[in-house]
C-alpha cells in the first residue's frame, strides 16, 4: 500500500456487508470467501489520466480471471522466474518501485479499485517495467481456484485495513483459514511478508501465523526487519508522525 487518498489507504482485508458472519478457525476457505474478501467495493472516482491509463493499457498489462483455469506465471510473463504476489496495492506506487528494485522476480498485484489499477498501469508503462501484471479481481477467490499449490514464492500484504472494532476483526484479511490457503501456495521457503501501522492488528496477525501449519517465523516472537527493498512511503511517513509503529512479519514455509 502507498501514497493515495485516505478511501483507499485500507482495502485489503474487508467484507461484502456489515452483517457478514464470522468463520470459525476450521471452515474451508470457500466458506471463508462467503464472509471475507480482500476488499470492499467503495466508490472511487478515477482522474481523467486514470481512465484513460485504464482503458489504453489493462489489456496489455492485466492477466484475465477465469474460474478455475490455472494461472501459470511462465505464460503470463513469458519467462521463469521467482513469482510474487501482493494483495491491495491500493495506487501501486510502492509496488512498482519494488518491481524495478527487484528485476529477476515475476510480481502479480490483485486490486479491485480501478483508479489503483489505472495508477500502476500508467506506473509500468512509465517505468518499462515487464516483470509485473495486474489482476483486477478479487484476491481470495483466485488464490483458491487458480493458483496452484506450491506456486507461488512469496506474498505481500502491506498495510491492509486493521478493522479496529472488536465486532469489525472478522473482516481482516490476516486470519485462519485464509493463511492455511496462503501457506499452501507457498513454494518450499516461499515466504509471507506482512506489514502494518496497527499494534493490534500485528499481535492479531502474528497469532494467527504461528498457528498456521507450515509457516515459521523468521524473526521467533519478535517483528521482522524492513526489507532494503521496500519503500518507505508517504502514508508510512504519516503513521510514524502520527505516533503508530511501523510493525512487519516474515514467514517463511521450510
Amino acid at each position: 500500500m502507498d501514497d493515495e487518498p485516505d478511501t483507499l489507504n485500507r482495502n485489503s482485508a474487508e467484507t461484502v456487508g456489515p452483517d457478514s458472519p464470522a468463520p470459525a478457525p476450521r471452515e474451508s476457505v470457500t466458506a471463508l470467501r462467503r464472509g471475507i474478501r480482500s476488499y470492499a467495493l467503495r466508490a472511487g472516482r478515477m482522474t481523467e489520466f486514470q481512465r484513460t491509463s485504464f482503458e489504453t493499457l489493462a489489456a496489455r498489462w492485466c492477466v484475465p480471471f477465469r474460474s478455475g483455469e490455472p494461472f501459470v506465471p511462465e505464460t503470463a510473463f513469458g519467462r521463469t522466474a521467482p513469482f510474487v504476489v501482493e494483495i491491495g496495492f491500493g495506487m501501486g506506487v510502492a509496488t512498482a518501485e519494488i518491481a524495478a528494485a527487484l528485476p529477476a522476480t515475476n510480481f502479480l498485484g490483485i486490486e479491485v479499485h480501478t483508479p489503483g489499477v489505472g495508477k500502476l498501469l500508467s506506473e509500468i508503462e512509465n517505468r518499462s517495467l515487464r516483470n509485473l501484471r495486474i489482476l483486477h479481481h478479487d484476491a481470495v477467490e483466485f488464490l483458491e481456484d487458480c493458483v496452484r499449490p506450491g506456486s507461488v514464492s512469496g506474498f505481500h500484504v502491506f498495510f491492509p485495513d486493521p478493522w479496529p472494532k472488536k465486532r469489525h476483526h472478522k473482516r481482516r484479511l490476516i486470519q485462519r483459514p485464509l493463511t492455511d490457503l496462503l501457506a499452501s501456495r507457498l513454494v518450499p521457503w516461499g515466504y509471507l511478508y506482512f506489514v502494518t501501522d496497527w499494534e493490534e492488528y500485528a499481535l492479531w496477525a502474528r497469532d494467527a501465523l504461528d498457528s498456521t501449519p507450515g509457516l515459521t517465523n523468521r524473526f521467533p516472537g519478535g517483528w521482522a526487519d524492513r526489507a532494503p527493498w521496500r519503500p518507505v512511503t508517504k502514508f508510512e511517513r504519516r503513521a510514524l508522525t502520527e505516533g503508530r509503529e511501523i510493525r512487519e512479519l516474515w514467514y517463511v514455509k521450510p
